[in-house]
């Protein structure tokens, strides 16, 4: 089947000359902006690798920093082409905004950061306690229905920023920090100390964590969705043939037949994004766990390419 060789999403990101990506404010190993100005994390990469397929270059990207409570408004009102910013996939989100969720980028769940030495050992030690969270996130939700069956209860703070939500939890303010174990990974890394805090090994919820873009056009939709896809089939075909495999569907997504070859070469597969990111090379060593592939007891399962 033969497309137009560009939808209005990839045509305005071509004369744009950009992709404009809604991120974190400042997530380690999900997206982080260094001092040197070059974002990174595993959502950033999710990004270059979008910019390398339908631009040619995983570089221009023209990032967009948001609130979490901005970003799917950030799509809605045309001010990002791709949000890829620790966002859970939720039928009530899809189902109330105007946007779609393209893929899963990693699989999550609600956790709590807390001091060594505050006797926190689960989350029934935290009732009553006031705990630092994301304004705009399902944070809240997941605690109540955590938290509410048990006859217990906490008093979540929100933060607009992460930085602040880190700083409450830090300086006392409130006794734990709450968000997916991820994200709290990197937030601990950022700590003073970061062996005087640990993570609880409890989730309280389950975040599938996703790419989302604009309703509107599907085919921007699917090309986002075939980059991730992309990803996950290289770490299990190898990178060489899911390229193969790939790379001749390009015209009919709106692009060419080398858009896998420049994909691969950008960001490598979904595991080398997780190691670089989220794993031991990164610093954080978050084990992959559910987001392994399914053939290592993991959830991510690739889309024949063929």
């Amino acid at each position: 089947m033969t497309r137009p060789a560009s939808t209005a999403t990839l045509r305005s990101v071509r004369v744009r000359g950009a992709l404009r990506a809604a991120v974190s404010q400042g997530i380690h190993g999900l997206s982080l902006r260094t001092p040197g100005g070059r974002w990174t994390g595993l959502d950033t990469d999710i990004a270059r690798a979008v910019a390398a397929a339908a631009l040619g270059d995983p570089e221009a990207v023209d990032w967009r920093p948001v609130k979490a409570d901005d970003r799917l408004a950030a799509l809605e009102a045309g001010r990002a082409d791709l949000t890829v910013c620790n966002l859970t996939w939720t039928m009530g989100r899809e189902a109330a905004r105007r946007v779609l969720f393209a893929g899963i980028t990693c699989y999550d769940g609600e956790g709590f950061l807390v001091r060594a030495d505050g006797g926190f050992t689960g989350p029934a030690d935290l009732a009553g306690h006031r705990l630092a969270v994301h304004r705009g996130c399902t944070t809240a939700v997941n605690l109540d229905a955590w938290y509410g069956p048990r006859g217990l209860s906490v008093e979540p703070v929100a933060y607009d920023d992460p930085a602040e939500a880190l700083a409450a939890y830090a300086d006392g303010s409130c006794a734990a920090y709450v968000l997916d174990r991820t994200a709290l990974a990197g937030a601990r890394a950022g700590l003073p100390r970061p062996r005087d805090h640990h993570i609880l090994p409890v989730s309280i919820s389950r975040e599938p964590m996703a790419a989302a873009v604009h309703e509107t056009d599907p085919y921007w939709f699917r090309l986002v969705r075939w980059v991730l896809q992309l990803l996950l089939a290289a770490e299990y075909e190898t990178p060489g043939a899911a390229a193969r495999r790939a790379n001749p569907h390009g015209p009919a997504v709106g692009l060419d037949e080398r858009w896998a070859d420049r994909v691969l070469a950008a960001v490598g597969t979904y595991a080398d994004v997780y190691e670089r990111n989220l794993g031991a090379a990164s610093g954080l060593d978050v084990p992959r766990g559910l987001n392994r592939l399914w053939t290592a007891g993991g959830l991510h399962y690739p889309v024949p390419l063929h």
